[in-house]
């Protein structure tokens, strides 16, 4: 079932206004004197026929609190929540070029809506994440990803590593991330199928998940520093299979 969510911030809202506009039903902004960014985000709601209000600050606050919201916030209709149930109809739409990307747990919404993001510019085809003790699509997540949210489906499962062995099953490569693994990401064919399962921040993958997985990777790392943010480390590896796959 469609979800309606609000996003904020200039960059979000022109993003869901450029690349989905069907799907914005009102922008408010606060009233002020309008500045350039506000300017252009009304020509483009107008010339997509979406309705404009203008609120006082204290109203926006009340529809996102406690959020940078710039003075724009744009009511979005999502799709509602995927299930394990769309992952089956990826795999048979996308079958041998089906791409994607695991994150085991990440907790922070910034680094979420990072990884969001990146994933829908290295094309992948769908973002899985655990239902419980990990980060939701919150709206700080939809105003990080800009708009990448509303275009990549997040396939949020209750068994992650029941997930991983559905994927092996229909063939698919598994890889996990771990400083401690002896393969680099240099050293191995990354070429879909693949899915590629990124742990949280700090404490890395399960233990169940790490069992899962076909085979431990890892980004070589030529400083003192061991690893890497989450939303980096998931850049490194999903440019990494598209230059291979580029040859």
């Amino acid at each position: 079932m469609a979800q309606k969510k609000h996003i904020f911030g200039y960059h979000p809202v022109l993003s869901a206004l450029s690349i989905m506009p069907k799907d914005v039903q009102t922008v408010y902004l606060q009233i002020k004197q309008p500045d350039k960014r506000a300017l252009e985000i009304v020509d483009l709601a107008q010339k997509n026929k979406v309705l404009v209000k203008y609120l006082s600050r204290k109203e926006i606050d009340a529809l996102v609190p406690f959020t940078n919201h710039q003075g724009v916030v744009a009511e979005v209709i999502y799709p509602g929540d995927y299930t394990e149930d769309y992952l089956k109809v990826i795999l048979e739409k996308h079958g041998a070029k089906t791409f994607l990307l695991v994150l085991d747990g990440v907790q922070d919404p910034h680094n979420l809506g990072a990884c969001l993001r990146t994933a829908n510019a290295a094309g992948v085809h769908a973002v899985i994440i655990p239902k419980d003790k990990a980060c939701g699509l919150t709206p700080t997540v939809y105003k990080v990803a800009s708009g990448a949210a509303g275009i990549t489906p997040v396939i949020q499962v209750t068994n992650l590593s029941r997930t991983i062995e559905l994927l092996k099953k229909n063939n698919v490569w598994v890889y996990g991330l771990a400083e401690d693994a002896a393969e680099s990401i240099h050293q191995i064919e990354l070429k879909p199928p693949l899915a590629l399962v990124f742990g949280a921040e700090g404490t890395g993958l399960r233990r169940l998940t790490k069992e899962s997985c076909d085979l431990m990777i890892k980004i070589p790392m030529q400083g003192i520093v061991s690893s890497l943010n989450v939303s980096v480390a998931v850049g490194v590896c999903l440019f990494e299979v598209i230059r291979q796959t580029s040859f």
